[in-house]
């Protein structure tokens, strides 16, 4: 697939320099038409070289992704709400398919925890770079005086495994609970005890789903959610033996944060590994985050 895709590009650049040697020659229609092909053509080259980047093993799978608000409850749980949204909108924006596995209302507004799947080529590769605490500061909505607050949530980023990937998930290590789901969801939902959530007790890692509507679709989902955990907890204890601590494991405050977004006193989004800033925050919160990926990806490649 990467050669041919390199092979079209190649074909593209070709007529590409057809069009550049009929404009030269005073043709205002090859002129337009190459002036309107070069952004895409950027585009393509852009992408191929992050997928470049991505040489990790599991890279070009599915993610999965879970968002955890920090301390700070209806301001932090609405942030969770918000780059939920933000990740939303970026698997549309790729074409790709995102689907919320789970979703747990907080109270009041925003969510206590929620988690999605993205599917589509090199997802958990892009979404590896968004693993980390994130940092909101902004005039509170929720708040009469109108001061400002600061709220952090925690995002962790699972590739998707295969089925023939070989992880031991023996029956007497798993709690099952199940109940009845809540939110949107169709008719089905709250209407019957459909909603599963498993718990590994030796490592006391808890996932869940509820938007099947089967308990039996649940669990089934539910444990391809711990498997993927399970195999990032594995890695994270070897990590762990040798000292290389990934993002994932800070805490969800402050001083920990991969990326700053600032909407009050003035607009800045700031990724504190890379140091890329971008002043349209209204872009980035609709999921315009390929620079702060394409940032870090080139960052880690060179280290």
């Amino acid at each position: 697939m990467k050669i041919k895709s390199f092979e079209d590009l190649e074909a593209q650049v070709a007529d590409l320099d057809v069009y550049v040697e009929m404009a030269s020659e005073g043709d205002a229609d090859a002129l337009s038409e190459l002036l309107g092909q070069l952004d895409p053509l950027e585009v393509r080259v852009d992408e191929m070289e992050m997928q470049r980047m991505l040489s990790g093993e599991y890279d070009i799978n599915n993610a999965i992704i879970s968002i955890h608000p920090g301390a700070g409850g209806t301001e932090s749980q609405d942030w969770g709400d918000m780059l939920l949204r933000m990740y939303l909108r970026w698997a549309e924006r790729r074409g790709f398919t995102a689907t919320i596995m789970e979703y747990t209302p907080g109270e009041g507004a925003g969510l206590k925890t929620a988690t999605i799947t993205i599917e589509g080529e090199y997802a958990y590769g892009y979404m590896s770079a968004e693993g980390g605490v994130h940092r909101l500061v902004r005039i509170s909505p929720f708040d009469n005086n109108a001061r400002r607050h600061t709220s952090f949530a925690s995002i962790h980023v699972f590739p998707e495994l295969d089925d023939d990937i070989e992880i031991d998930i023996r029956d007497e290590d798993l709690r099952v609970d199940t109940y009845r789901a809540s939110g949107a969801g169709g008719q089905h939902i709250n209407k019957t005890d459909s909603a599963v959530r498993l718990t590994h007790l030796p490592t006391n890692i808890v996932v869940q789903c509820q938007n099947e509507r089967s308990q039996h679709k649940n669990r089934a989902t539910a444990m391809k959610i711990l498997r993927a955990r399970l195999y990032e907890h594995e890695k994270a204890l070897q990590a762990e033996r040798l000292s290389d601590v990934g993002t994932t494991k800070k805490d969800v405050a402050f001083g920990n944060q991969i990326r700053s977004y600032v909407l009050a006193p003035y607009q800045m989004v700031k990724d504190t590994r890379t140091g890329v800033e971008v002043g349209n925050t209204a872009a980035v919160l609709d999921g315009d985050i390929d620079g702060f990926i394409h940032a870090f990806l080139m960052e880690q490649s060179s280290s």
